[in-house]
């Protein structure tokens, strides 16, 4: 990828004055493909495989032949495929919901506090006629995932704090505490660390300390989970990122929409394809901790710019929601799962009137 930033650019003595592309995206039309495994390397031709939507990291299988330019021509690719699923019991899940959120952003200008207010007063049955409060006493689960802290960035300028900047510091998690905790008294609550949480950079992220949150930690409804998080939830299994992983995607691939970069890691078997390449992981020697081994019925991911969702359907029978999670400080969204067909829809607060 000729795009590709360099951290050596910063040292070389003429710089590339090449354009972007996109300002967020650095595919280009001369990229191209290489096959590497233990022996060595070997280019890759043909119009099977396309530069744009394979990324340095993806494990494939090629079937084709060398040509006399010592290329390999490729004739046919396999992909990992779908993993194999537990399949769903016939028992009824009907009338339950799992809310999911991320990018709430308390202590950004761009949160409206009442907005956020408004659906925790949702959530938790305070809001809304007697249908409306029906559903949401059907709530059985909150997944918050990831960016819920904005921390202002400009007092961490490795210097001792004041005490005034040390209050301004902790008071978007104080506030997020105190509206986690009217959830998390009458619901059981997952929340992810995201990348601007206080939090490692590196993935897999761990969780947020309790101790940010004494108030809401007391409750034994709320759990801090790991980045990526997967749980099971009567019998019908999750797995989902705060965006990280996809955003990378969006950089050095390109695809119609983001469930499409959701449905390829899905594909490829693999959560962070790019890790460590482009994508911050800890350093594992023994173990790959980003293999997808077994196929999720429920696949979201968090803070992306827009809704969206799909059924997924492999070769044997697997079927997969994807769920794109909007940014609640910026759309006002969040997205309910119903349990039993694992149909989606949206919750859209909004706080000013139309005249």
């Amino acid at each position: 990828m000729k795009l590709k930033p360099c951290v050596l650019d910063e040292y070389s003595k003429t710089r590339s004055v090449t354009p972007l592309v996109k300002p967020h995206n650095f595919v280009h039309p001369d990229d191209n493909l290489i096959l590497e495994d233990e022996s060595g390397r070997v280019n890759l031709s043909g119009n099977v495989l396309s530069p744009t939507v394979y990324v340095t990291g993806t494990v494939v299988g090629l079937h084709g032949k060398e040509t006399d330019a010592g290329d390999f021509l490729v004739l046919d690719v396999l992909e990992a495929g779908l993993p194999p699923q537990i399949e769903l019991p016939l028992k009824s899940r009907e009338g339950k919901y799992v809310v999911f959120v991320s990018g709430l952003r308390v202590g950004s200008s761009s949160l409206n506090p009442l907005q956020f207010q408004l659906l925790v007063d949702h959530i938790t049955g305070h809001l809304g006629d007697e249908k409306e409060q029906g559903i949401a006493a059907q709530i059985v689960h909150v997944v918050i995932a990831g960016n819920s802290i904005e921390v202002p960035h400009g007092l961490l300028n490795g210097q001792n704090l004041a005490l005034k900047d040390q209050s301004r510091l902790s008071e978007p998690i104080k506030e997020l505490d105190i509206l986690l905790t009217q959830i998390a008294a009458g619901l059981p609550l997952d929340i992810m660390p995201g990348l601007d949480d206080p939090a490692n950079f590196a993935l897999p992220q761990q969780p947020l300390n309790r101790c940010l949150f004494p108030g809401s930690s007391a409750y034994n409804t709320f759990r801090s989970c790991t980045n990526p998080h997967c749980f099971d939830l009567d019998d019908v299994r999750f797995l989902g990122t705060s965006g990280q992983n996809i955003d990378d995607l969006d950089k050095y691939s390109e695809a119609k929409d983001k469930l499409d970069f959701i449905e390829r890691t899905l594909r490829w078997r693999h959560l962070a394809p790019t890790a460590p390449n482009t994508l911050g992981c800890y350093p594992f020697t023994d173990r790959d901790p980003f293999l997808i081994e077994s196929c999720p019925h429920v696949y979201f991911v968090g803070n992306q710019d827009k809704y969206d969702s799909r059924l997924v359907n492999g070769s044997e029978g697997q079927m997969v929601r994807l769920i794109s999670i909007p940014k609640f400080c910026e759309t006002g969204i969040a997205v309910v799962l119903n349990l039993g067909n694992l149909e989606c829809h949206t919750l859209s607060f909004g706080t000013q009137f139309s005249s």
